[in-house]
């Protein structure tokens, strides 16, 4: 569900603000040079989790060192900014040629109750098949959102109900340490162009 202006425009103020609030990092990392998207390097968000995925097996954070890693927080039941992100991580892989396959997709469900291994597991294999749904109960979920300042909520629609969320996609280096938010307005080549500064940096 695509947020309200104003509420999209301060979840990107709030990433980019503490971006800057939590003060230097103790990790020695070669600044991004004038990234398109949000520079988190020393945001102190994203902890490492564990969540079960799609593919039948728990996942950690740290089990995808060695690749560039985006992390999207959604639901299959999205009309429109997932599949949105989702095509844009594919035309993002697609763009990055030879590289593409140094970039891990990781879609954490918002929605356990619904969103169940099967369902995540044929969602993501219609945009591609080495994307993981990863998924937790709901406890597990609030608290992995918490540590990305991920906001979501449900809302009621008559009998049913869909689910508000924030927009940003997480960009982690190959030796796992989270570098970038792409908003969501941001095309797959300025996507690229972010990507392709973390590639160069090993």
């Amino acid at each position: 569900m695509t947020l309200p202006m104003n509420r999209r425009h301060f979840l990107s103020w709030a990433l980019a603000a503490s971006a800057v609030s939590y003060g230097c990092s103790s990790r020695d990392l070669e600044a991004l040079d004038e990234p398109y998207g949000v520079d988190l390097t020393d945001a102190g968000i994203g902890a490492d989790f564990v969540l079960n995925g799609s593919d039948g097996k728990p996942h950690r954070l740290s089990d995808f060192k060695g690749k560039v890693v985006l992390i999207f927080f959604g639901f299959t039941q999205c009309p429109d900014v997932c599949p949105t992100a989702l095509f844009r991580a594919v035309e993002i892989k697609k763009m990055l040629g030879e590289d593409g396959d140094r970039l891990q997709v990781l879609f954490i469900t918002i929605d356990p109750e619904r969103d169940t291994p099967e369902l995540l597991r044929a969602y993501l294999a219609a945009f591609d098949p080495g994307f993981i749904g990863l998924y937790g109960d709901r406890d597990q979920t609030a608290r992995t959102a918490r540590d990305f300042k991920v906001f979501y909520a449900k809302v009621p629609t008559g009998s049913s109900y869909t689910m508000d969320h924030s927009t940003i996609t997480y960009v982690y280096d190959e030796a796992g340490h989270l570098r970038l938010g792409l908003r969501h307005a941001q095309t797959p080549e300025e996507c690229v162009a972010d990507i392709r500064q973390l590639l160069q940096r090993r």
